[in-house]
């Protein structure tokens, strides 16, 4: 089943082309990685998916389980079954990590608070306010426990393993792996080392706004490790001379 499509999206930002007619689908249980160099457009994609503003589409449409979302708020979308862990995740004063969990899910329960807090080693931090002096890791794995607790169909990760030491991208790693065996999810990447936790099924490679190839996540990241993005485009305009 087709959960999410994206048909000739076209996206600028100051007046700058950032996505060019990109074509993009996810169906229900992907586990899509998202490749691509710096500026390419990753989290340009992944905030016009959430319609956030200023990201609205120049032209295209965006389809969620068969609706068009193109002009729907972030809120609508939310509602749909969309969440967003963001990169760099900001600081609230005045709302505390635990209230933030219960606006997240309205029915959580005390046990389930305190279960996946305790799975993400957030159990200290919950009387805090959000991310607020926490570390780098720590901010991270706040991130991922609200977006966990809110259970979205299509989970959106930015880059969850950057600046994350070793022993937290492997719990993020996996945490994020248990949630997407009932879910679906994009997760962005540069250096790949989440992949050693998260079994993504399918990757694809954004390149100058657009996606340029898509295939096993593994051997593209391999390629990409030793040839480079330059070596993707390549290969594509071989496909296309055949």
């Amino acid at each position: 089943m087709e959960l999410l499509k994206i048909e000739n999206l076209q996206l600028e930002l100051g007046g700058k082309p950032i996505l060019k007619g990109l074509d993009f689908l996810v169906r229900a249980g992907e586990r899509v990685v998202l490749f691509g160099p710096n500026g390419a457009g990753k989290s340009s994609l992944l905030f016009a998916i959430l319609g956030f503003p200023g990201y609205e589409p120049k032209s295209g449409r965006i389809f969620f389980k068969s609706k068009d979302i193109t002009a729907l708020s972030v809120n609508e979308r939310v509602k749909l079954g969309i969440g967003m862990a963001f990169q760099n995740p900001p600081s609230l004063r005045g709302i505390k990590l635990e209230e933030m969990l219960k606006i997240c899910r309205r029915d959580i329960s005390p046990e389930e608070i305190e279960k996946a807090s305790k799975d993400m080693k957030m159990g200290e931090f919950l009387s805090r306010e959000v991310n607020l002096g926490f570390s780098g890791g720590e901010a991270k794995r706040a991130e991922l426990l609200q977006i966990l607790t809110q259970r979205p169909e299509l989970a959106l990760f930015d880059e969850p393993d950057s600046g994350v030491d070793l022993e937290n991208v492997e719990m993020i790693g996996k945490q994020i792996d248990s949630f997407l065996e009932h879910n679906t999810g994009i997760v962005i990447t540069h250096q790949g080392y989440i992949l050693n936790f998260v079994r993504a099924t399918r990757a694809c490679v954004l390149y100058e706004g657009a996606i340029i190839c898509s295939g096993n996540p593994k051997e593209i990241l391999e390629d990409i490790r030793e040839k480079g993005y330059e070596q993707c485009v390549r290969c594509r305009a071989r496909k296309h001379e055949r």
